[in-house]
């Protein structure tokens, strides 16, 4: 059998959860290489952007990279520079970022590999990973941090042809946010959530100025966040394993302390509180709750929100409640036929572009990433009984000497998409990397 002493752990992805691993084990003296083809090594597709519109969602103060380090991201501005209660831009934070991971790799304990990861095999005690060069890297172990999956394709858009943007963080969308900013043409946006708000704000930043569709199943758009006072609640008080007294106790609440304070309470409980609702109710809890408790949960900075309402008043934003019927292509843009909730009419409108502003992937066996879509057929990793991400237990491992982090675990962990949550886990797998891996 192959000895693996001395062999690196292989990360796959280089977005937040790959470069904060990386970080945590080279703390450790663990060798790893770092993974990632997309261009966004050290940011991820969340810190890429390079416009200052795109704010962070968390407050500075509770956006530390480090695990028990609270103001590691707030020292990292000159005292007076910016509010730690505050809301800052994205692109700072990717340069945070990518500072940590030029550290981690000055200690001569990470390697970044600007390559995509195609296949992973076992080989002996470790792993094989072969990449999109020809070439293939020996490992001791493997850790998937590749984040959130790309949209699905939409069926009602099959037929829109090329001004239909699948993916809103691809080359194409800036290139069509662009176009618009020039010709101040009409922009349907299929969603309302976060993914939405961003590209409101892109085209604004842009100076469009012309009319702008977002439509979604609800309508639903995320809310701002706000200064309340906290309301923190003690774990025997929240009725655990119980949906609807979930929902019953978030009601009162709310009317007692405020929604906010009440959504927030439950912050330090959430991982327990979902893995003790079971499969049944938490099926129940994607088909019905979902939508409300993801625009209540995950919030927007305040100067966000009031631009998004402002937008609103002006008639250049419309939020709809609906559903598309069909999409064709008509001339240099789409003839887009929906109908509202509640209405049995169908309409028919005009837009230069559309872009699918639905949000990640919902179904992981639907992935069309390469490295996953091998594990999958090869056996080496199964989704969860939700379908959502992967199954793992309760280290992250989703096999042997083979670990998940962040987004992919959402199905056991559920509230791992955000920094404060995904720091904790980068932590943990490092930890036990380092026990698994006897260093």
């Amino acid at each position: 059998m192959k000895s693996d002493r001395g062999l690196p752990v292989a990360i796959i992805g280089g977005g937040f959860s790959g470069t904060m691993l990386a970080a945590q084990l080279a703390r450790r003296g663990i060798a790893s290489v770092l993974i990632d083809g997309s261009g966004r090594m050290g940011r991820g597709v969340a810190y890429s952007t390079t416009e200052g519109a795109h704010l962070l969602n968390v407050r500075t103060e509770e956006m530390s990279a480090w695990s028990g380090e609270s103001e590691h991201f707030a020292r990292s501005f000159a005292p007076g520079d910016h509010d730690p209660r505050g809301f800052a831009e994205r692109r700072q934070f990717g340069r945070y970022l990518g500072t940590i991971l030029d550290e981690a790799v000055a200690s001569g304990k990470a390697t970044p590999v600007q390559a995509s990861a195609i296949g992973a095999a076992r080989s002996g005690p470790g792993w094989r990973v072969d990449l999109d060069t020809g070439e293939s890297v020996e490992a001791a172990a493997v850790a998937l941090a590749l984040g959130n999956q790309q949209p699905e394709a939409l069926r009602a858009l099959a037929g829109a042809g090329p001004r239909f943007i699948a993916d809103p963080w691809a080359a194409d969308s800036r290139a069509a946010v662009a176009d618009l900013a020039r010709t101040g043409e009409a922009a349907l946006l299929v969603g309302t959530g976060l993914t939405m708000v961003d590209l409101v704000l892109s085209l604004n930043s842009a100076g469009h100025r012309g009319h702008i569709v977002a439509l979604s199943r609800r309508g639903l758009v995320p809310r701002s966040h706000a200064d309340v006072d906290p309301a923190p609640v003690e774990r025997e008080a929240i009725p655990f394993g119980n949906l609807r007294g979930l929902v019953r106790w978030i009601r009162l609440t709310s009317a007692q302390v405020g929604w906010r304070a009440a959504i927030d309470s439950l912050r330090p409980h959430s991982q327990p509180l979902w893995q003790s609702l079971g499969n049944d109710q938490q099926r129940r809890f994607l088909r019905h709750a979902r939508p409300w408790w993801d625009v209540h949960r995950h919030r927007i900075a305040p100067e966000v929100g009031h631009l998004i309402a402002q937008l609103v008043g002006e008639g250049r934003l419309q939020i709809i409640a609906g559903r598309i019927t069909g999409a064709s292509a008509s001339g240099l843009g789409l003839d887009i036929a929906f109908q509202r909730r509640g209405e049995g009419t169908v309409r028919t409108e005009s837009f230069a572009y559309a872009f699918n502003c639905t949000g990640p992937l919902h179904l992981i066996a639907r992935t069309r990433d390469r490295l996953l879509r091998s594990l999958l057929d090869s056996g080496e990793i199964r989704p969860d009984g939700l379908g959502i991400g992967l199954d793992v237990d309760g280290q992250a491992r989703a096999g042997a000497r083979l670990w998940a982090l962040g987004p992919l675990t959402k199905g056991r962990y559920w509230e791992i998409v955000a920094v404060p949550d995904i720091r904790e886990q980068a932590a943990a797998v490092a930890k036990d990397i380092e026990t698994e891996l006897g260093r």
